[in-house]
C-alpha cells in the first residue's frame, strides 16, 4: 500500500507540473492589455490686431503654449477654410509638416511620448458643432419675433459643414432640434418655439455644455438671453468651469434689459470670456443681427491647436497661456480659454469626454 501511495503521488505531481507549465505557456500567448491615459488638450484661439481685425495665415511655430509653466509642443494645427488663405498657402498647410526631431519617431498619439510628437498635423477643421440656446422666458414677450428672425438669419449664414442644434429655455430646457447640417430643419425647430415663464439660463446652459462635451472638433454655444436668470439652481461659475474643461466656447447675446442689471451683465462677461467666447449687449434688433454676424466672423477665423501635455503632477486645475512668438507678432491679441480641469470618467481614469478639452484615452499595449 505504501509503494502504491508513493507511485500515485508521483503521477499526481507530474500532472500538476505539466498543467502548471501549460498554463504558464498559455498565459505567455495571451497579449497583456494595459490601459494608459493619453490626454489631448485642444484650444480654439482667436488672433486680432489693435483694431479688432482678425489675423490669418499664422503657422504652428508662431504659437507658444505653456501649461502650468511647462512648455508644450503643438501636435495638430487647424484653420477654418473661410479664413481667407490663398491657394498656395492653403496647399502648403494641408500637407503634413514634419518637425526635425530625430529623437521622436513615434506617432503623436502613442502613450510612449504623448508630449513629444514627431509631426504636426496641419489641416482644415473637419468638424464643427454649434448649439443655439434661445431664451423663451417671459422676458421675451415684446421682442420674440424679432429675435427669431435674427437667429434664423444666423443659421442660414453658417457654413454647410457646421452642424447646428437648436435649444430653447425658460424654466426648463427644450431640445427642439438635435445637431443637423440641414438649416431648414433647425429653423423649423426655431419657429416652433413658444414663450414660457421664468428663466433658468444657467441650468439650461450647463445641460447644453454636457450635451456638447462628448463631441469631436470645435464646439460652441450661442446664447440669446433677454434678461437675468431668476430660476437656476447652479451658479454661472460652475457652468464656466465645465465649459473650460470640455473646450466648449460660449457666446452670449443679451439685450439692454440684461445689461442694466450689473450682476447679470458681469456674470455674462465672465462666463463667456472664461470659455474663450465673447458677450454682446444689443439694444435693439438691428444690433442683435450685428452681434450674430460678429459671432459668425469669430467662428470662421479661429485657429485650433492641440497638444499632449508634458508630465504634470497637478491633478486639479491647470492654467494655460498661449503667446505669439516673434517681434512682429507681439502686437497682436490672443483670446482663448485660460485653463482646464481633468475630469473623472466612469472608469476611474482622469479624462474629458471628447477631444476638445483634455481627453484621456485608454490604449491596449501588447
Amino acid at each position: 500500500m505504501t509503494g502504491k501511495s508513493f507511485t500515485s503521488l508521483g503521477v499526481f505531481s507530474c500532472l500538476f507540473f505539466l498543467q502548471g507549465a501549460g498554463a504558464r505557456h498559455a498565459a505567455q500567448d495571451v497579449p497583456l492589455n494595459i490601459r494608459v491615459n493619453v490626454v489631448l488638450v485642444q484650444l480654439n484661439v482667436a488672433v486680432t490686431d489693435s483694431k479688432g481685425n482678425y489675423v490669418t495665415g499664422l503657422r504652428p511655430e508662431d504659437f507658444s503654449i505653456v501649461e502650468d509653466k511647462i512648455p508644450q509642443k503643438v501636435s495638430t494645427f487647424e484653420e477654418n477654410k473661410e479664413a481667407g488663405l490663398g491657394s498656395v498657402e492653403a496647399a502648403r498647410r494641408e500637407r503634413e509638416v514634419h518637425v526635425k526631431d530625430p529623437a521622436a519617431h513615434a506617432e503623436p498619439s502613442t502613450p510612449a511620448d504623448p508630449g513629444g510628437s514627431a509631426s504636426i498635423s496641419i489641416s482644415r477643421v473637419a468638424e464643427s458643432n454649434l448649439f443655439i440656446l434661445f431664451d423663451t422666458s417671459n422676458y421675451m414677450y415684446r421682442s420674440f419675433v424679432f429675435a427669431q428672425d435674427a437667429i434664423a438669419d444666423f443659421i442660414r449664414s453658417m457654413d454647410g459643414a457646421t452642424k447646428i442644434a437648436f435649444y430653447s429655455y425658460s424654466r426648463n430646457l427644450s431640445r427642439a432640434t438635435t445637431l443637423s447640417s440641414d438649416p431648414y430643419r433647425v429653423i423649423s425647430g426655431l419657429r416652433s418655439s413658444v414663450a414660457g415663464d421664468d428663466a433658468a439660463l444657467y441650468n439650461s446652459l450647463l445641460l447644453t455644455v454636457k450635451d456638447a462635451s462628448p463631441l469631436k472638433g470645435r464646439k460652441a454655444i450661442v446664447v440669446f438671453s433677454n434678461g437675468p436668470d431668476n430660476a437656476s439652481s447652479v451658479p454661472p461659475e460652475d457652468v464656466a468651469e465645465l465649459a473650460q474643461s470640455t473646450g466648449t466656447m460660449i457666446y452670449i447675446i443679451s439685450t439692454r434689459q440684461a445689461q442694466e442689471d450689473p450682476v447679470c451683465a458681469a456674470a455674462f462677461e465672465r462666463l463667456s470670456r472664461a470659455s474663450g467666447g465673447k458677450a454682446y449687449f444689443a439694444r435693439d434688433w438691428r444690433r442683435e443681427k450685428q452681434a450674430f454676424a460678429a459671432i459668425r466672423e469669430d467662428l470662421v477665423h479661429l485657429y485650433t491647436l492641440s497638444y499632449y501635455p508634458q508630465p504634470n503632477p497637478n491633478r486639479g486645475w491647470r492654467s494655460i497661456k498661449v503667446k505669439l512668438v516673434g517681434k512682429n507678432l507681439q502686437k497682436y491679441h490672443i483670446r482663448t480659454r485660460d485653463g482646464y480641469r481633468l475630469l473623472p470618467n466612469a472608469g476611474g481614469y482622469e479624462s474629458e469626454t471628447s477631444e476638445a478639452g483634455a481627453t484621456s484615452t485608454g490604449r491596449g499595449l501588447n
